[in-house]
């Protein structure tokens, strides 16, 4: 028999509707992910995605960024606040802040963010709309790793949706979005099963180094 590994501790953070956040949430209660989610955190008071985690009895904290002079001070703070919950894993689920090397570095290998490209094509913001514009016949998001690099950790996953002729990139982003809430859960599901982390920069599987576009499936 394979030994159950331990249920894993999380803390979401979030800036949005949260939507990722929502699958992560129901593949726990279904028993898909052995997890629990100790808290979500928000740099906007009026995330959704706060709605959510009150809805699931999940304590939920809103930091305001404006608030602090500085990124470094506001990073301190949220390290202060996680640590509170000991996470094991930090996921970042549409939360729209650049994090300072000192908070990624606190939390270096166990970090998870989703981006809305197929990196390490179009870093930052606005992927859909460069993806099409660029006449890209191909788009979709990845998972992976944070590194001090703004979405340039080492990859897990990524799925692709195609862009059709005359494509509308709010529609696109809807495509994207469908896989985002199949992925997300799954690469999170390898890490509580201890089957996924990372290594001397490089995301490692079952002890094999994924690839550059991480384990792809779709």
């Amino acid at each position: 028999m394979t030994k159950q590994s331990a249920t894993k501790s999380i803390v979401v953070l979030v800036s949005g509707n949260g939507s990722n956040l929502q699958a992560i949430i129901d593949n726990i209660s279904e028993n898909r992910i052995n997890a629990k989610i100790a808290a979500v955190v928000a740099n906007q008071a009026d995330a959704y995605a706060l709605v959510r985690a009150e809805n699931a009895a999940i304590p939920a904290i809103f930091i305001d960024h404006t608030s602090f002079a500085t990124r470094e001070e506001y990073d301190a703070k949220m390290i202060s606040c996680i640590d509170e919950f000991a996470p094991d894993l930090i996921v970042l689920a549409g939360f729209m802040r650049i994090l300072t090397p000192a908070f990624v570095e606190h939390y270096k290998g166990r970090m998870l963010n989703i981006h809305p490209s197929l990196l390490p094509k179009y870093k930052g913001l606005d992927t859909h709309q460069r993806a099409i514009d660029a006449g890209d016949t191909v788009h979709g998001a990845s998972v992976h790793f944070v590194t001090p690099e703004l979405d340039g950790g080492p990859v897990v996953l990524q799925s692709k949706v195609p862009i059709f002729e005359q494509q509308d990139p709010q529609e696109l982003a809807q495509r994207v979005q469908q896989q985002e809430r199949q992925m997300y859960p799954l690469v999170i599901k390898w890490f509580c099963e201890d089957r996924l982390k990372m290594f001397d920069n490089k995301a490692t599987l079952d002890s094999e180094i994924l690839t550059e576009e991480g384990y792809a499936i779709g």
